[in-house]
């Protein structure tokens, strides 16, 4: 039997006759749209800048639904993108031409929270913030916390290893999962992990947790609780110079520190944040530093005076403690919000999502700064200084393209200094379609041929949200992602088709 042509490759409408034949028997009416005002809500996700309307978009609400929608799939040759909440920042989640939206929203009930073992068994479509919510009155929460974690659900976490302003200390969602029950593309259902302290055999979980939905449709997952500390408080330092504060990450980590959160942000960033939030931040400083420490009362009176004494003699012009709970949640509040601030001083704003080695946070703050000259943009510094995970947020006007050419060539710019000096081209956003370019500066051919490989041992078909995460020869054909302009490419010294 010969295997059906992909959906890309064939009348649109055909297809999408076909796939409404098939998946209509298996979910009720309104829960499979495929009108065209109806499927264009689910063509972006948080990056808007790219595109597509998907043929149809499925909302199973079953676990059930999720394997006969994906079997009927794998048999037509139709891609699908799996859904949460649509908050990430790298076009993950964007449609694939010809192809299905699988949302996850339905998927939203907490199916046991087990306070002795301090562990929650949810289904994707929960809400990161949901599980500290429902573990509250058991001294419990979910330690990773995204700055859209009212908003963004445990699926997307997975698929994104999402971390947040505490992952130094608790780290990322890879190491606050035990569990994941999930859906092949042929739908035969899997489960990656276990709650046992120590499982047997590959670790498979690691492999699926950050994968970008390529792999395998999450239905249930395990989480670890932990609890919740008996006192918090958090240092505002104050720095005159962005290298100063970038240097004092590295010296608070060299001292044996390890906050619950240590976060900087840049004179831009603090001033577009104070205007719309009133944290209470230092608008002299070139930059500040958020330092939290967690932990009984005299563990955390003894690692605040610690911090602030190696803070000082980093150079630090200001050091101010939280002296309330409120106080410290003002100061987060802050932080938390800073990109809608950048959305109040900018029409768009473009975010990064590079890693650096600490020791370099500094040198990378000055090369932003020059690329700002470069590139005739602005540019507000945010980010998880204590793993050096960067958030530049690039200030453009999506309706001048030639702004957002410069963007693109920006960020890509930042991304290329991350991987030159020792990092990473991502962080938590994701590969999705924006880093295709950027992850052949950082791998091999032959490092990109193993990814593919991995992926399709999974998804032999590759039908399972393609063409995202991992470059491929044909990616210029794909997305228009290398953007010839004025004989122009980005990388001229890679091979194309």
């Amino acid at each position: 039997m010969n295997a059906p042509l992909p959906a890309a490759a064939r009348d649109p409408s055909a297809v999408q006759a076909e796939l409404i034949a098939a998946l209509s028997p298996l979910m009720p009416a309104d829960a499979l749209l495929w009108a065209r005002e109806d499927t264009t809500p689910y063509e972006c996700d948080g990056l808007a800048a790219y595109r597509q309307v998907p043929l149809a978009v499925a909302l199973p609400d079953s676990e059930a639904q999720v394997v006969e929608i994906l079997r009927a799939c794998h048999r037509l040759g139709v891609p699908v993108v799996p859904r949460g909440a649509g908050t990430s920042l790298s076009g993950g989640a964007m449609p694939t031409p010809g192809g299905l939206v699988l949302s996850l929203a339905k998927f939203k009930r907490i199916l046991k929270l087990d306070p002795h073992t301090r562990t929650a068994a949810v289904q994707p479509g929960v809400r990161n913030l949901a599980i500290s919510e429902a573990a509250a009155p058991h001294g419990l929460y979910y330690a990773p916390d995204p700055s859209s974690q009212i908003a963004c659900t445990i699926g997307g976490n997975v698929s994104e290893n999402s971390g947040g302003v505490h992952c130094l200390k608790y780290g990322l969602t890879v190491h606050n999962v035990l569990r994941v029950r999930a859906v092949m593309m042929d739908g035969e259902v899997v489960e990656f992990g276990s709650e046992a302290p120590d499982a047997p055999g590959l670790d498979l979980l690691a492999a699926v947790i950050g994968s970008e939905g390529m792999l395998a449709v999450v239905t249930e997952v395990t989480v670890r609780l932990v609890p919740k500390p008996q006192l918090a408080q958090v240092i505002m330092a104050s720095f005159d110079d962005v290298e100063a504060g970038g240097n004092a990450v590295a010296e608070v980590i060299a001292a044996g520190i390890i906050p619950a959160g240590l976060e900087m942000m840049d004179k831009p960033a603090t001033a577009a944040v104070e205007e719309f939030v009133r944290a209470g931040y230092d608008l002299d400083a070139a930059a500040i530093l958020l330092c939290e420490s967690d932990g009984t009362p005299e563990e955390v009176a003894e690692e605040i005076a610690r911090m602030s004494e190696v803070l000082r003699a980093s150079g630090a012009t200001r050091i101010q403690v939280s002296q309330s709970e409120a106080e410290r949640l003002k100061f987060w509040s802050g932080r938390k919000n800073a990109f809608p601030a950048a959305g109040r001083i900018s029409p768009d704003y473009y975010c990064m999502d590079g890693t650096i080695p600490r020791k370099h946070i500094g040198t990378l703050l000055k090369r932003i700064q020059q690329m700002e000259q470069k590139y005739a943009l602005r540019c507000i510094n945010v980010f998880h200084a204590g793993d050096g995970n960067m958030h530049p947020l690039i200030l453009f006007n999506g309706e001048d393209q030639d702004e957002w050419h410069r963007a693109e060539l920006f960020g890509a710019d930042i991304l290329e200094t991350c991987v030159e000096l020792g990092g990473t081209v991502t962080g938590e956003h994701g590969v999705g379609v924006e880093k295709l370019n950027s992850m052949c500066v950082q791998f091999s051919a032959e490092e990109r041929d193993a990814f593919l490989r991995v992926k399709a041992a999974f998804d032999p078909a590759r039908l399972l949200n393609p063409d995202k995460a991992i470059p491929t020869l044909a990616r210029c054909a794909e997305y228009g992602k290398l953007h010839v302009r004025n004989g122009l490419l980005p990388h001229p010294d890679l091979p194309r088709f």
